[in-house]
């Protein structure tokens, strides 16, 4: 495992980043604990909790119980009720606050390293939740606050300089303008975390020739890609993603989000041992010779 600085804190943190929600759950508690034990086998130090949910903390705060906590990075999403269906989002002082201690109680964690609120709406953060969490910071059950999403909100929050975290999609195809709110994370010194590093959009063969492709003009006339038997079928698109031997297309993916120097960690999802330990091994690994170059020919292809 490699390790990145977290922001402007001095802090280290894994290039990967287990992200926990109930559905860890559903395979029951030990297994959960197993694969949080096998992800600190595999160097992993940082985690987030996507939900406030009493058991899903207590889990992960028992597992984690015997590494020096200073050694550790755990986010909690919050926004999200207790994760499970149904639950209202809340934003309010009060339900924030309350689902921390809550957390913090039945972990025995200590602290959260990050507050992360998840996708706040324009009018959704009132002034009174903002004091409240920077009184979480002020008494040391909070470090640092964050903001999680994608939609175009999310560049007011950055702006503010009240945020030191952004978690935000990630991938190979993203648009111009997440990178454009990247930057202006890194100029305001704020620790980027990313997510969504392996879209729907690329998960197949199929959808990755066809994405960024124009199509296919009135009665069928028009650019519409090159026919199948063509040799040059999918050039210019990520087709490459499914077709490069001994990677595959997450892979490639995980190890792309990786080269922009300015993400301290990427987000993944597991649901044992076995899954976790292959992408593990990817920050160990060096992209193939001229990977970079395809990922940004097939990124601004019309």
């Amino acid at each position: 495992m490699r390790y990145r600085p977290f922001g402007a804190s001095g802090a280290a943190i894994s290039t990967l980043t287990l992200s926990l929600g109930l559905d860890s759950l559903t395979r029951g508690v030990h297994a959960a604990s197993d694969l949080i034990y096998s992800a600190l086998e595999a160097g992993i130090n940082s985690y987030r909790l996507e939900t406030a949910d009493p058991v899903l903390a207590e889990v992960v705060g028992q597992a984690l119980s015997n590494v020096d906590r200073k050694l550790l990075n755990v986010s909690l999403e919050l926004g999200a009720g207790d994760g499970r269906r149904g639950s209202a989002r809340d934003f309010s002082a009060e339900g924030m606050t309350g689902a921390i201690d809550r957390a913090l109680h039945v972990s025995g964690l200590r602290w959260i390293d990050v507050a992360l609120l998840e996708e706040p709406g324009e009018d959704e953060l009132p002034q009174s939740s903002l004091n409240a969490l920077k009184a979480l910071r002020a008494t040391g059950r909070v470090r640092y606050l964050g903001v999680s999403g994608d939609s175009d909100v999310m560049d007011a929050y950055v702006s503010t300089g009240a945020f030191d975290v952004l978690a935000t999609p990630f991938h190979v195809n993203v648009d111009w303008k997440t990178r454009s709110r990247m930057r202006a994370a890194r100029e305001q010194d704020m620790a980027i975390l990313a997510y969504d590093y392996f879209p729907e959009s690329l998960s197949t063969e199929k959808k990755a020739v066809t994405l960024n492709q124009p199509k296919k003009g009135l009665f069928g006339f028009g650019s519409g890609g090159r026919p199948k038997d063509d040799p040059l079928a999918g050039a210019g698109t990520f087709a490459f993603l499914h077709r490069t031997p001994h990677w595959t297309a997450e892979a490639i993916c995980l190890a792309h989000a990786m080269t922009d120097p300015s993400v301290s960690s990427v987000m993944i999802k597991a649901w044992d041992a076995e899954r976790l330990n292959v992408l593990a091994e990817v920050p160990e690994k060096d992209m193939p010779p001229g990977l970079s170059a395809q990922i940004e020919m097939a990124r601004v292809a019309a």
